[in-house]
C-alpha cells in the first residue's frame, strides 16, 4: 500500500494537472448564462418574471446527452485529422464558446432583449458541447489510479472558474462595463484552448460511426439500453422523482439571489466580495463537510441532513430581507447558504454515482444529471413570476416549504432502499471498492 505522500504525488502528474485547466474552461461559461446574466438583466430594468424565464437559456446543459453520440463518434473535417477526435471537438467548442461570450456581451438587454436571449442560448449550447468532450477526454486520458485525483482537480478548476465568472465579472462590470466583463471571460477561455493545443490526444481507440449498423441499433445501444437497465430496479420512478426534486428549493433561491442582493442595496462589488469571494470558500468547506457526512452516516442519511439544512438556508434569506442592507448579516446568510449547498451537492453527486450500473456509467450519469438540470431550469423559470407577485420575505419562506415534498420522497426511499445503488451490486462505487 502506498504512503499518503506517494498517493498525493498523483496531483503533480501532468495529465492530472491538465484536467484542472480543462475544468476551469468548463466552469467559466455557466454563470455567464445564469446568475451573472441575472444581475446584468436586473440592472437593465428587466422584470423579475423575464429574468426567471431567462433560466431556460441554460436548457442545453440538461439536454446535452441528445447530441453526445454525435460529438463522440463523428469526425470533423480537417481538424480531426490534425488533432484527433477529442482535441478537434474541444477546439471547435471552445472557439464557439469564446465567440458567443463576446456576442452576448455586445448586446443591450434594455433595448434588444431577444438578441441577448439568442446569444445566451448559443453560449449555453457551445459550453454544453465542451462539457461533453471534456468528460470524455478526462476519462480516456487518465489511468485508473489517476481518476480520483483527476475528478477532484476537475471540480476544483470548475469552482475557481465559477468564482472568476461570478465575482470577477461583477468587479469588471462595476469598474468598466458588462461588455468588457464578457470579453475578459472570453479571453480567459484561452487557458483551455492553449491547454488542448499543448496536450496529446488520449491514447484510446475511438469508435466512429459504423455505417453498416442501422440507426435504430445505434440509438438502442446509446440511449435505450441504459434506460431499460435503470427501469429494472425497484422504485425507479420514485428515484427519478427524487433526482428531479432535490434541487427545487435551491433552484428557486439561486436564480433570484443576485436580483435580491441588488434590491437590498448591495453594490456589485459588495456582492462579488461577499457572495462570490467569501461564498466560494464556504462552498469548498461545505463540500468537505458533505464528504464527512457521507463517510460517517452513509449517502441516504447525508442527503437527509443536508436537505434539512438547506431549508434553514432559505430562512436565512428571509431574515436578510427583514434586516435589509447589512454586510455582517449578508456574511451570515452567505455562510449558511454556501455551506449547506456544498454539503448537499457532495451528497447528491455521491448518490447519482451510486445509482449507475458499471456497464452504463457515463450514459446513466449523463441522463440522471440531465434530469436534475432540466428540472432545476424548469423550477427556476417560475421563480421570477413568484418574486414579482410577493415580497422577498414571503418568497423565501415559500421556497423553504417548497423543499418539503422532496424530503417526504427521500424519507419514503430511505425506508425502502436504505442503501443506494443498483440491486445487483454493479454500481460504480462497489466496483471501486472491489479493486
Amino acid at each position: 500500500m502506498r504512503t499518503w505522500l506517494d498517493a498525493s504525488k498523483v496531483y503533480l502528474e501532468r495529465r492530472v494537472f491538465v484536467i484542472l485547466l480543462l475544468g476551469f474552461s468548463s466552469g467559466l461559461p455557466l454563470l455567464l448564462v445564469y446568475s451573472t446574466l441575472s444581475a446584468w438583466l436586473k440592472e437593465s430594468d428587466v422584470s423579475l418574471t423575464m429574468i426567471g424565464l431567462f433560466s431556460w437559456a441554460s436548457t442545453a446543459y440538461a439536454l446535452k446527452f441528445l447530441w453526445a453520440p454525435v460529438v463522440d463518434s463523428i469526425p470533423l473535417p480537417v481538424l480531426t485529422r490534425l488533432l484527433g477526435q477529442r482535441r478537434s471537438w474541444l477546439v471547435l467548442s471552445q472557439a464557439a464558446t469564446m465567440v458567443t461570450m463576446v456576442g452576448l456581451g455586445g448586446t443591450d438587454p434594455a433595448t434588444e432583449l431577444w438578441w441577448t436571449a439568442l446569444w445566451a442560448v448559443l453560449l449555453a449550447f457551445a459550453s454544453a458541447t465542451q462539457d461533453i468532450v471534456v468528460d470524455a477526454y478526462r476519462i480516456e486520458s487518465l489511468d485508473e489510479d489517476q481518476l480520483g485525483a483527476g475528478s477532484a482537480n476537475y471540480v476544483f478548476g470548475y469552482r475557481i472558474a465559477m468564482l472568476v465568472a461570478g465575482a470577477g465579472a461583477l468587479f469588471i462590470a462595476d469598474g468598466y462595463s458588462w461588455y468588457w466583463a464578457y470579453v475578459a471571460m472570453a479571453a480567459l477561455m484561452g487557458v483551455g484552448l492553449l491547454t488542448v493545443l499543448l496536450s496529446p490526444e488520449p491514447d484510446r481507440e475511438i469508435s466512429f460511426v459504423d455505417h453498416d449498423q442501422s440507426l435504430g441499433a445505434q440509438i438502442r445501444d446509446a440511449i435505450i439500453n441504459p434506460f431499460v437497465d435503470f427501469m429494472t430496479r425497484p422504485h425507479w420512478i420514485m428515484i427519478l422523482l427524487f433526482v428531479a426534486l432535490y434541487k427545487y428549493g435551491e433552484a428557486l433561491l439561486g436564480v433570484m439571489a443576485n436580483p435580491f442582493y441588488l434590491d437590498m442595496g448591495f453594490s456589485k462589488s459588495e456582492i462579488a466580495a461577499v457572495s462570490k469571494g467569501y461564498g466560494f470558500a464556504m462552498t469548498i468547506l461545505g463540500g468537505f463537510m458533505g464528504g464527512v457526512l457521507v463517510a460517517r452516516y452513509g449517502i441516504m442519511r447525508a442527503l437527509w441532513y443536508a436537505g434539512l439544512l438547506q431549508c434553514v438556508a432559505n430562512l436565512a434569506f428571509a431574515a436578510q430581507a427583514q434586516v435589509g442592507y447589512s454586510i455582517p448579516m449578508l456574511a451570515v446568510t452567505i455562510s449558511i447558504e454556501n455551506l449547506t449547498a456544498g454539503m448537499a451537492t457532495t451528497a447528491f453527486v455521491a448518490y447519482l454515482s451510486s445509482l449507475c450500473n458499471v456497464a452504463y456509467t457515463a450514459t446513466q450519469y449523463a441522463l440522471l444529471s440531465s434530469i436534475m438540470s432540466f428540472a432545476r431550469t424548469m423550477f427556476a423559470s417560475g421563480g421570477g413570476w413568484l418574486a414579482d407577485n410577493m415580497d422577498w420575505t414571503s418568497y423565501f419562506i415559500l421556497t423553504t416549504f417548497a423543499a418539503v415534498p422532496v424530503l417526504v420522497v427521500l424519507y419514503w426511499l430511505m425506508k425502502r432502499l436504505p442503501i443506494a445503488g443498483p440491486p445487483d451490486g454493479n454500481s460504480v462505487a462497489v466496483q471501486h471498492e472491489e479493486r
